[in-house]
C-alpha cells in the first residue's frame, strides 16, 4: 500500500492505495481466480481434468488461465473484440483456449453474448463448469477473506472512505465487509462506468474493459454502497496520466477512474479525510487504450446521451 500524498496534496486529506497490479497474474482478478479454483477442489465441485469456462474482459481470464494450469484443469475464456490485442496474447501464453464471440448483444455490447456462449459450451463440453463470476458468492469471498483482511494489517487508525471501482461488485463488497467488521462506519463509494447499469443509470457504450457492466451482477447489494461516482472513459483516462505523472505508479483504465472518482469526493469533503482505494491492474494492457493519445482525442462525449447520469 502507498500513500498517494503527491496525487492528493490535500493537507486534510489521506489517501492510501493497494497496488493490485503487483499480484503475480497483473491484477486483483487473481484473488477470486485462486479462491473459486482451490475452494472447487477442495469441496469436491472442481476435480483436475475438468475444464473451466469463463466470459472475460481479459484480467480474470488470465488469472483463470494460471490457476486452472497449475492445479491441473484446463480453461476456455469467452472473450469479444473490445478485448485488447495484448489481454488476446496473454491468455494464450498462459495457455487458455479463446471463444471470440462477434454478435453485439441487445445492450448494444457483449456481455450478454459472452455469456450465453460461455453457458452454451459449458452444456456441452464433458466435465466442464462455468466461473459466473456475476453470481458466484466465492468473487467477493475471495476479497473480504484477502484484501481486506491485508489492507487492515497494513493501516492503523481510524478507515473514512473505501473509494473503488466496479465490475462485478465483488471486490467493493468483499473488502468493505470486511473492513466495515472493524470500522462500522465506514462510507463505500463506488466508481463507475458512464454507460453502466449497475446501478440503475442509462446503458450505454463504453471503452474500457473490466469496468462497469451492461447487466446488474447477482452479486451486488446496492444497500451496502453509500454513494456511486459515474466517470466517462475521458476522465478515466485523465485520472491515469495524473496517477503516472505525480506518482509514478503506471496504472490500468479502471484505476484511472477511482483517480478521477476520489477527485470528486475531496471536492465536496468538509472535512479531514482518510480514505482507502484499490488500484486493480497494470497500465501495460492499457498502452493501445488510457495511454494512447489518438484513441482518447476520439472518445465520444457520454455525457451528451447520459444527462440522467449525477457523478
Amino acid at each position: 500500500m502507498v500513500r498517494l500524498s503527491r496525487c492528493f496534496p490535500e493537507p486534510e486529506v489521506e489517501v492510501l492505495a493497494k497496488l493490485e497490479m503487483l499480484n503475480p497474474g497483473g491484477s486483483m482478478k487473481d484473488r477470486p481466480a485462486r479462491f473459486i479454483v482451490e475452494q472447487g477442489l477442495a469441496d469436491g465441485t472442481l476435480r483436475p481434468g475438468m475444464r473451466l469456462v469463463e466470459s472475460t474482459s481479459g484480467n480474470l481470464g488470465i488469472a483463470l488461465a494460471m490457476a486452472a494450469g497449475l492445479h491441473g484443469l484446463s480453461f476456455t475464456a469467452v472473450v469479444d473484440p473490445k478485448t485488447s490485442p495484448t489481454n488476446l496474447r496473454l491468455l494464450e501464453l498462459f495457455g487458455a483456449d479463446v471463444e471470440m464471440v462477434t454478435e453485439p448483444d441487445e445492450a448494444g455490447g457483449y456481455l450478454h453474448s459472452r455469456v450465453r456462449r460461455a453457458e452454451e459450451l459449458v452444456r456441452s463440453i464433458p466435465n466442464a463448469a462455468q466461473v459466473n463470476q456475476y453470481a458466484n458468492d466465492l468473487n467477493w469471498r475471495s476479497y473480504h477473506d484477502t484484501a481486506g483482511a491485508e489492507i487492515l494489517d497494513a493501516v492503523d487508525g481510524p478507515l473514512d472512505y473505501l473509494v473503488a471501482a466496479v465490475s462485478t461488485t465483488g471486490s467493493i463488497q468483499g473488502i468493505a465487509r470486511r473492513l466495515r467488521e472493524d470500522h462500522p462506519n465506514l462510507k463505500v463509494i463506488a466508481v463507475d462506468a458512464v454507460g453502466s447499469v449497475i446501478f440503475g443509470a442509462p446503458a450505454g457504450a463504453r471503452q474500457i474493459p473490466g469496468f462497469g457492466a451492461s447487466r446488474v451482477p447477482e452479486i451486488c447489494d446496492p444497500a451496502e454502497i453509500d454513494d456511486v461516482v459515474h466517470v466517462a472513459d475521458a476522465e478515466s483516462a485523465a485520472g491515469c496520466r495524473r496517477l503516472l505523472a505525480t506518482e509514478k505508479v503506471f496504472a490500468g483504465g479502471s484505476s484511472g477512474a477511482v483517480i478521477a472518482g476520489i477527485e470528486h469526493l475531496v471536492s465536496r469533503l468538509e472535512g479531514p479525510a482518510r480514505i482507502v482505494t484499490v488500484l486493480p491492474d497494470r497500465g501495460e494492457r492499457y498502452l493501445d487504450l488510457v495511454y494512447d493519445d489518438e484513441w482518447v482525442a476520439n472518445l465520444p462525449d457520454p455525457w451528451q446521451e447520459h444527462e440522467a447520469v449525477t457523478p
